[in-house]
């Protein structure tokens, strides 16, 4: 095994990526907003909660599958989008999406990919979805959302969260750009693909707020189905009240998320809204989450609060890094194996098994 490679918890990774990334990518990905409060929340949050387990349950056989918006998973964790793969390795999303069919996942490709959509669904083996920013110019979105569906697809998810992008600081210190060679691929065509190092401040801030559209509202979710028959999920919510529009407004789910603390920071964690959020959808919609999931007991406690499933992010990238396809892999089958260990000493044997009970017994 290379040495790179040598981690036994997804928590050793971040340095040991830090070690191989350039500076100025390292920081883009790792990095929170202002203080990075919500940052660091995301993870602490999962600490405060206990699993009160169950004994003389039969584990002996134990299945880590679920279904997510119908299609099988081999474990309740997908990819979340995550921007510009090929900072992290020259094969950028196609080792990750090639990585998440072999593990019997789907990957969450981000509009902000530094490969083209219909490449990475060409290198798929299973369900890929499309995460979705919605663009000052409505016609490059639509034509976007067209070549998605056209791709083949299989749901949209519509981060809301982003109507200005929080301040990174450390992207401001670096002045981030796309390193050269390196575009927005998929918008190439729009003429929205470029995105360079500024003068002063964080390109991507900059492209955000010459780009993205801030005056979003919940019309767009009927705009959307206008242009496609794909489901649609909406990200970053982290309100009861959000969650219950979202659906209102005909969302098929949606996505506890606060944009991994890149946002607004001191926003909740996510884990400690999760349940609130699933009582307010009340079983019209699917939810998932994101936000500081690293151990197998991580994605049990968001099962136990009503999560479908976690969308894994950062842990992503570092194997990316360090691996390539193969590194994305092992990140991937490791927390299955820690899924698997939780399940059993929990008294679990099948996900269906999990309620809340695990996390809040009578």
């Amino acid at each position: 095994m290379p040495p790179a490679m040598d981690f036994v918890n997804l928590l050793e990774l971040e340095a040991l990526a830090r070690a191989r990334l350039d500076g100025m990518a390292f920081d883009y990905y790792a990095s929170g907003a202002h203080d990075e409060v919500t940052l660091r929340e995301n993870r602490a949050a999962f600490s405060r909660i206990a699993l009160h387990y169950r004994v003389m349950v039969d584990v002996s056989r134990r299945d880590t599958a679920t279904t997510v918006l119908g299609a099988r998973v081999s474990m309740p964790v997908l990819l979340a989008p995550t921007a510009f793969h090929k900072m992290a390795h020259p094969d950028g999303e196609l080792a990750t999406v090639r990585a998440a069919g072999a593990e019997g996942t789907t990957m969450i490709l981000s509009s902000l990919s530094t490969t083209r959509v219909e490449d990475v669904a060409a290198a798929a083996t299973g369900p890929l979805w499309f995460q979705l920013y919605v663009y000052k110019d409505r016609g490059a979105t639509e034509a976007l959302v067209r070549r998605v569906e056209a791709a083949g697809c299989k749901a949209l998810v519509l981060t809301v969260d982003a109507p200005v992008f929080g301040r990174r600081e450390r992207d401001v210190r670096n002045r981030f750009g796309l390193p050269a060679g390196l575009r927005v691929e998929n918008l190439v065509a729009e003429g929205h693909g470029d995105l360079v190092a500024p003068q002063e401040g964080s390109g991507l801030s900059s492209y955000i707020a010459a780009k993205l559209d801030p005056s979003l509202t919940w019309d767009a979710l009927a705009w959307l189905a206008t242009l496609t028959k794909l489901p649609i999920l909406v990200k970053g919510i982290v309100r009861a009240d959000d969650a219950r529009k979202a659906v209102d407004s005909g969302a098929a789910g949606v996505v506890v998320s606060n944009h991994g603390g890149r946002q607004l920071d001191t926003a909740p964690a996510t884990i400690d809204v999760l349940s609130r959020v699933v009582d307010a959808v009340d079983g019209r919609g699917e939810i998932l989450l994101d936000g500081g999931v690293r151990r197998g007991t991580d994605v049990l406690k968001a099962l136990a609060l009503g999560a479908r499933a976690v969308l894994l992010g950062r842990p992503v990238l570092w194997g990316l890094a360090l691996g390539g396809e193969g590194g994305v892999r092992r990140v991937l089958a490791m927390l299955r194996a820690e899924i698997d260990e939780a399940m059993a000493l929990a008294g679990t044997p099948n996900v269906s098994d999990v309620g809340r009970d695990l996390v809040m017994p009578k």
